[in-house]
């Protein structure tokens, strides 16, 4: 059976949001992100881009580039709850779908041209989604992932295109390879430097030439160029919690120690988060005395996985719930209301520094271990605790300090 699979892609999505509050922002040039001259643009409307102006920019520059744009620093809770009323749209309406970010979605629409018809089907789930949530979204049709992402890519704004079988590498073969999944501006560069810029190009080397300049990676871009990349689609699942407890050896009553450690176990999770592309909306803190008698406190905080934002509302419950000056046999923490999102979404008031602290931080982490980089305060403890990785299938971790 051939394969159709369906991408969506919520246009300009924080932009359209703000625009249904406020429809005297439609047309109008619009940046969303921190306020500050040191904030960092999180969305920008079609009318800035003209302009240079994109998203991961510093808001200073961004306004210098388009002087006349209105700056709105934007609300993640707001975002998060109309990804949602999409995401109910597709679940009600597919079997099989991936939600791979906040505002971008797969579905596999697979048999449904001996009953519907696939195009005709994804057409009126577009107008649905547009009719009941007023927010513009694209999509891309086509036997796999790859080229339907690139077909929705080109079918922008709030519109649509389906690729037919067999016209995949026509279909790709006159864009920029920068419109290859997975082709960032280090392999761009280095592609450029080789004399390719178009996909048609890479559609005639060798992938053996490829792989020479770039790595395993080389492969990947061949075959996405070709159009014979098939990823599979990861069905959606929303995790609702995530969490940690530590059992000491030997009950303590040492609330340095027990700080630490909380601190180190919401640091942890909160990078869980990060790496799982979610965000938590509900933070708890967890105590068991020598006694086994068990408190438990929670908050609920604006959708974030930031440290900074989440480590001291953590810290303040445990100093709120830690009362009875006990032995303490074990504690843990708990993030819930977890939805899907990038965590840069919540950084509004941040700095560009802090996002490239983030960045730098998770990148060493992703390379060299989860604890190959902490912060100072989480440092103190032998054994951290041991969670469970809800977010790639991975065996239970073990967290440790690693002695210098």
């Amino acid at each position: 059976m051939k394969k159709n699979i369906l991408h969506l892609d919520l246009d300009t999505f924080f932009v359209s949001c703000e625009r249904l509050i406020d429809s005297r922002l439609q047309k109008r040039p619009l940046l969303v992100g921190g306020t500050g001259d040191r904030g960092v643009v999180a969305a920008c409307s079609y009318e800035t881009r003209r302009f240079g102006v994109h998203s991961g920019m510093s808001m200073k520059v961004a306004r210098r580039l388009c002087p006349e744009a209105v700056v709105i620093r934007g609300n993640s809770s707001i975002y998060t709850k109309q990804s949602h009323l999409v995401t109910e749209i597709i679940k009600e309406k597919v079997p099989i779908f991936e939600k791979a970010s906040i505002d971008e979605f797969y579905a596999d629409l697979s048999g449904m041209d001996k009953f519907f018809g696939s195009y005709k089907y994804a057409s009126e789930l577009r107008s649905t989604v547009i009719r009941e949530t007023g927010l513009p979204i694209s999509f891309g049709l086509s036997a796999n992932k790859i080229v339907s992402k690139v077909a929705t890519g080109e079918a922008k704004p709030n519109n649509q295109l389906r690729i037919d079988h067999g016209f995949e590498k026509s279909f790709l073969a006159p864009l920029s390879i920068r419109k290859i999944p997975s082709v960032g501006t280090k392999t761009y560069q280095i592609l450029r430097n080789l004399g390719v810029d178009k996909v048609s190009v890479v559609q005639q080397m060798p992938v053996e030439m490829l792989i020479s300049a770039l790595g395993v990676n080389g492969r990947t871009i061949w075959k996405r160029a070709n159009g014979i990349d098939n990823p599979p689609l990861i069905p959606f699942h929303e995790r609702k919690s995530i969490s940690t407890e530590r059992t000491f050896t030997k009950d303590t009553i040492d609330v340095k120690k027990l700080r630490t450690t909380v601190f180190a176990m919401a640091e942890n999770l909160a990078y869980q988060l990060r790496k799982g592309d979610k965000l938590t909306a509900c933070v708890s803190v967890k105590i068991r005395y020598s006694d086994f008698n068990t408190y438990t406190k929670q908050l609920k905080i604006p959708y974030s996985s930031a440290d900074h934002i989440i480590i001291p509302k953590i810290l303040e419950l445990f100093d709120k719930l830690y009362q009875r000056r006990l032995l303490i046999r074990l504690v843990g923490v708990k993030f819930t209301h977890l939805v899907s999102g990038n965590y840069q979404i919540n950084l509004f008031d941040d700095t560009e520094e802090m996002l490239n602290l983030y960045n730098a931080m998770d990148t060493i982490r992703g390379k060299y271990g989860e604890l190959s980089i902490q912060k100072a305060a989480s440092i103190g403890a032998k054994t951290i605790g041991r969670f469970n990785n809800p977010f790639n299938g991975e065996p239970p971790i073990v967290l440790a300090h690693r002695k210098q």
